[in-house]
């Protein structure tokens, strides 16, 4: 398989990455974690990894635009690089082996490049859109499955913004009673780049951010399976909202979804003496 080179600059970074939080993994007690808010934490091994990333990335292409979880925008260009250096800070810090590094690429608003990786299983998640995607230069496909009563599903509890938990446990309810079973790994990108694999059937989430989901979404559509936001559209990157399955499964998933969305505020009943 002939890889792009921006691919392989990015499996560069991911590596290299890896090797700081797998010696970190080994030393877990003797760890600095800060709280950027409740239940949201950062380590020096987040920033420490996020470092090497950037570096790798901008010694190849010294003039393309970073957005990263720790330390934000840096740059201004069409190709942007969205990177989560430590993907599941509170499994890893917990010393529970389920977290991975997500490094995407953005052309013009559109995501070209993916790479998630596995340090634990060794497993490189990799996509270059229109030509497919590769679990260590395997080619993967979503499951065959086509009924959500066949379904293993993953999700995400809210951890951060709580505005939308009556929403999420109604979904949760309802697809526990439709779906064959749930499972809540604790890794957005873990969780589609197996979607992609087809060991997932679908994935569901509110409130995430860019870098938990920009390199596995491209992951789920380069495998044959579909992704959007909650109301269908491709709003995804920017709402955080995200739903991802194969293609029967997907749909069946949107309709136990819609029903339980929050309902628009209606601007009249801010009208005068209400």
């Amino acid at each position: 398989m002939q890889s792009h080179p921006m691919l392989n600059t990015a499996v560069k970074a991911a590596r290299r990455a890896a090797g700081i939080i797998t010696r970190a993994s080994r030393n877990l007690d003797t760890l600095t974690v800060q709280h950027k808010q409740p239940n949201d934490l950062v380590s020096e091994v987040d920033r420490a990894a996020e470092a090497a990333i950037i570096e790798t990335i901008l010694d190849a292409y010294p003039h393309h635009a970073i957005l990263a979880e720790e330390s934000g925008v840096t740059g201004e260009s069409d190709y942007q690089w969205i990177i989560d250096p430590l993907d599941g800070t509170t499994n890893f810090l917990h010393g529970f082996p389920h977290y991975c590094i997500s490094i995407a690429l953005q052309h013009k608003g559109q995501i070209t490049q993916a790479v998630v990786y596995d340090p634990n299983r060794n497993h490189l998640f990799t996509a270059s859109r229109g030509s497919g995607a590769y679990l260590d230069n395997r080619r993967i496909r979503v499951s065959r499955r086509l009924q959500l009563n066949e379904a293993l599903l993953t999700t995400g509890f809210p951890y951060r913004d709580f505005s939308n938990l009556d929403s999420y446990f109604a979904m949760l309810k309802d697809f526990t009673t439709k779906a064959r079973a749930i499972r809540r790994p604790g890794s957005a990108a873990l969780d589609l780049a197996h979607v992609a694999a087809g060991w997932f059937d679908g994935f569901w989430e509110y409130g995430l951010s860019p870098w938990d989901i920009a390199a596995g979404v491209l992951l789920v559509q380069e495998a044959g399976g579909l992704v959007a936001d909650f109301h269908g559209g491709e709003e995804y990157l920017q709402s955080g909202n995200v739903v991802a399955g194969t293609p029967r499964v997907f749909g069946q998933m949107m309709q136990v979804i819609t029903p339980h969305l929050p309902k628009p505020v209606d601007p009249d009943s801010f009208a005068a003496g209400n």
